[in-house]
């Protein structure tokens, strides 16, 4: 798109950018997503307090008694904390009717839905355009009378533009002269627009109304999304509209992570937003939304702050050559240097040094060879596993394990719960525990506890998360790999196990947590 500069007649930028979360609303529009009441209160909350977005469109009126109750619990939230005037709910040009049921949850805002281009309003409604505004103004009268605040969509205004400008200009000439709109947002309802379009028919909307704040409403089906709102900012729009990792109705909309960062170092517009705080925003809707983030997700995706090859490790510690703008502790997270065939002896030798190992340059050299030969066999080493490897190909005596397994036997039978008999040795010193449990590993691991709460008097660390992939690029008869997140007192622990078996892949995990544990715990 070039810079502000290279973009003569488009310097609009303004200095403040209002960001409107439409998540609870857009975004749950997306196939398969339903948040529950009090799952969309705890979204909110995040929204308005920790990452501090201006504005949430929270529901659409008139939806379900769910949405009713959802919708209550929030603004009772923001009205006890002075925040109600940024809670928003989509309502309908139906007589009254949206009005009065966002009244009635508490709501003081409605983002009213009306038709932006000539054919919604003639195929859709069956109406003359002037009887649309007539509809419209009766609404206006509705909300004042409510003493509810009016922001108003002109949906399919991208369409409208394109092939009836001067349908939208009837609509707005009118809505305008009532002073009763607080904000007009402009949506491109079906995601058709590319950035040059976004710009000229922001510059047509700007130059006529010069005094009327604008709202941008993108979505992704050319996945333009972002690059559309970042035009319409450069044209004038005071607010952009976004969703959490991009959810919403076909491609999603807008991805909040990704307009904050390129707002704030490509075209250096302020907004309120926090971003330490997006990640965990990211990792909280993932989880209620059932959705997963893209590994390559900008921001917010697992890998986009590891370094994958040996050469780039080697750059950040020669004056940080790979580094730019999107530092991963901005946004609550940290870089990371994957192990792995192309990791190189930068990357092992970043590695070492996080844990606090130190290797000649003959020893770091077998390492990375040993890391290599496991990529190329497709296994996935983590930092974790990295004292495990340096133990056996130094054959290193401080690395052995501290923590055993001498022996177990898991069990299951119908209508009978799963049981465990466990022998571990920790320490040099053995001890015996059996339990049972909803699972055959949930079993073993009652049986862990059990022992570490009677013979060693310590707590058992929490399971966080507990996943089962075939490595990449494996077949359903190849290893199974087991990805398991521990909570230790606040400090979260990821091991990785490998075997045939899932419960086997599963302990192995289990054991390598319990070993660095066991390491802290000896210092």
């Amino acid at each position: 798109m070039g810079t502000v500069q290279q973009i003569n007649g488009y310097q609009r930028i303004p200095p403040f950018v209002e960001i409107m979360d439409s998540t609870l609303r857009d975004g749950e529009q997306t196939n398969g997503v339903s948040f529950l009441p009090h799952e969309k209160l705890v979204m909110a909350r995040k929204l308005l307090s920790d990452v501090n977005v201006d504005r949430i469109e929270v529901a659409s009126a008139r939806v379900s008694e769910g949405e009713r109750e959802a919708v209550s619990k929030i603004c009772a939230y923001a009205q006890k904390n002075g925040l109600l005037e940024r809670v928003e709910v989509l309502g309908f040009v139906d007589g009254g009717k949206s009005i009065e049921w966002i009244a009635s949850c508490g709501g003081r805002v409605v983002n009213l839905l009306a038709k932006g281009s000539l054919k919604h309003c003639v195929h859709q409604l069956h109406k003359t355009p002037q009887e649309h505004i007539n509809d419209i103004l009766r609404e206006l009268d509705n909300a004042a009378a409510k003493n509810i605040t009016v922001n108003l969509y002109l949906e399919d205004w991208s369409n409208g533009m394109k092939d009836s400008p001067e349908y939208v200009y009837q609509l707005m000439d009118c809505l305008v002269a009532t002073a009763a709109i607080k904000r007009f947002m402009l949506p491109d309802t079906l995601g058709v627009m590319n950035p040059l379009q976004v710009i000229e028919y922001f510059r047509k909307m700007m130059k006529r109304y010069p005094d009327v704040h604008f709202d941008y409403h993108a979505h992704n089906d050319y996945d333009l999304a972002v690059s559309n709102s970042l035009a319409a900012v450069l044209s004038g729009a005071r607010g952009l509209h976004v969703t959490v990792n991009g959810l919403g109705e076909r491609c999603g909309n807008a991805p909040m992570a990704s307009v904050q960062a390129i707002l704030k170092d490509q075209f250096h517009a302020k907004t309120n937003i926090v971003e330490s705080q997006l990640n965990d925003l990211s990792r909280m809707v993932e989880s209620f939304s059932g959705i997963s983030v893209a590994p390559n997700q900008p921001i917010v995706g697992e890998n986009v702050f590891t370094q994958v090859a040996g050469v780039h490790a080697d750059g950040d510690s020669k004056d940080r050559l790979y580094y730019n703008e999107l530092m991963p502790e901005r946004f609550g997270r940290k870089r990371e240097y994957a192990l792995g065939k192309n990791s190189g002896k930068a990357n092992i030798a970043k590695n070492l040094e996080e844990l606090g190992l130190e290797l000649t340059p003959e020893q770091t050299r077998r390492v990375t060879q040993r890391i290599t030969e496991l990529g190329d066999k497709k296994e996935i080493v983590t930092q974790e596993d990295l004292p495990y490897i340096v133990s056996d190909v130094l054959k290193h005596d401080g690395s052995d394990e501290k923590v055993k397994l001498i022996s177990y036997v898991v069990s299951t039978a119908y209508g009978l719960r799963p049981g465990a008999n466990v022998k571990v040795e920790i320490n040099g010193r053995q001890y015996d525990g059996s339990a049972v449990g909803d699972g055959q590993y949930d079993a073993f691991v009652k049986a862990l506890r059990y022992i570490y709460k009677k013979y060693l008097n310590r707590t058992f660390p929490l399971l966080a998360n507990y996943q089962v992939t075939i490595p990449p690029g494996g077949r359903t008869d190849a290893l199974v790999q087991t990805v398991i997140s521990w909570d230790n007192n606040g400090n979260i622990l990821r091991t990785r196990g490998l075997d045939a078996d899932q419960t086997e892949a599963a302990i192995k995990a289990t054991f390598k947590m319990l070993n660095i544990i066991e390491n802290e715990y000896s210092k």
